[in-house]
């Protein structure tokens, strides 16, 4: 009988309620491959599923994740043999040392990528590659402005706007970020300040894209320094990240009342415009997801940064560090050495990783 470890909540609402645990997995259905999990790619979304703020959470108990990378354990595809390395996405099932997927949703593990680069590339590349491609219609020469550019779509972001011949500048909510993006090459960075809407105006900063995952007076601002012709892509909202195990629904009201809101007679008079997307959604379009990936392929990038590594046991401590705002690139949790799916997995188990000192600002986004 095979066995997995998952980290399951019984419903969403509490981070507190996620919890180990061991279940039988069952025969492995026709066309379909079984990956052992060495490595889990750490997201927002997982933070804001589990505390009920994601519309897309499922209901009842589920396994939160949305991207690993691992070995080949079976298969039922002519596609992916066994021992082959892969890596790929799910709609959430990601925190578990075994995992069934359709082919389509696998890709081969670059030569030279260990398992927990692989687990931090598919969600953040490809929101990164959407909202300045598909949605941003980013052309050579033109500057775009990248929140959060030391996170783990912000960096992708900002090296996928460089290799299209753009100019990126970030913004992050530390020197010490600062600090560390210009040692990886990008020297145009802001450390955000309360006023950012005067930073930018003392600054003479005019864009013609901004990828923003913060919200609030941040996004407004951002929008207002939009070029005509400019575009404004929204793909989250960290400034309602709970700061506790579950959420203050009135402060969340709060800033939901307070929410910049857009006139579309006023963007047609400016020339501006505002998009949003949900990553998740393109799970259900397969063909456009594949066609997603083929044009990454041709798009030549270094491996993604992970700046953090906690074993598999350790995923609370992950999700607390990645709310916190003090993660540089990705935060993954590794399975190390493999938890073998052909048996009863144990959780892999190594010393704590300390948290590093806080320096950002507790309203920085991540």
């Amino acid at each position: 009988m095979t066995h997995r470890t998952v980290w399951q909540t019984p419903k969403a609402g509490n981070l507190t309620r996620l919890t180990q645990q061991t279940e039988t997995l069952p025969d492995l259905a026709a066309g379909c491959v079984r990956i052992d999990v060495r490595a889990v790619g750490l997201n927002f979304a997982d933070i804001f599923a589990l505390t009920g703020l994601y519309s897309a959470t499922p209901a009842g108990a589920f396994v939160p994740g949305l991207e690993f990378a691992g070995t080949v354990a079976q298969s039922h595809s002519p596609d992916f043999a066994v021992g082959d390395r892969v890596m790929g996405v799910t709609r959430f099932g990601g925190y578990a040392s075994a995992i069934d997927s359709a082919p389509d949703y696998l890709m081969p593990l670059p030569a030279g990528w260990d398992f927990a680069q692989g687990a931090a590339w598919p969600a953040q590349t490809l929101t990164a590659w959407y909202a300045l491609t598909h949605l941003g219609a980013l052309q050579p020469g033109q500057r775009v402005l990248v929140h959060s550019a030391a996170g783990g779509v912000g960096l992708q972001a900002m090296r996928l706007a460089r290799a299209l011949g753009a100019q990126p500048q970030g913004t992050v909510g530390s020197a010490d970020k600062a600090r560390w993006l210009a040692a990886q090459g990008f020297e145009k960075v802001l450390v955000r300040e309360a006023d950012f809407a005067g930073q930018l105006q003392r600054e003479g900063l005019r864009f013609d894209l901004v990828l923003d995952a913060i919200g609030g007076r941040v996004q407004r601002a951002s929008f207002d320094a939009l070029e005509p012709m400019g575009r404004l892509v929204v793909f989250g909202a960290a400034e309602f990240t709970p700061t506790g195990s579950r959420p203050n629904y009135l402060k969340a009201a709060w800033r939901y009342l307070r929410r910049p809101r857009y006139d579309v007679m006023e963007m047609i008079s400016s020339n501006r415009s505002v998009l949003a997307f949900n990553l998740i959604w393109l799970w259900e379009q397969k063909a456009q997801l594949t066609g997603l990936l083929r044009e990454l392929e041709a798009v030549p990038l270094p491996p993604p940064h992970v700046g953090q590594r906690f074993a598999f046991s350790e995923a609370h401590a992950a999700l607390e560090l990645l709310r916190s705002g003090r993660s540089i690139g990705k935060v993954v949790l590794e399975c190390w050495p493999i938890c073998r799916s052909r048996s009863v997995s144990t959780p892999c188990v190594r010393s704590p990783s300390p948290l590093p000192p806080r320096t950002a600002r507790p309203w920085a986004a991540r």
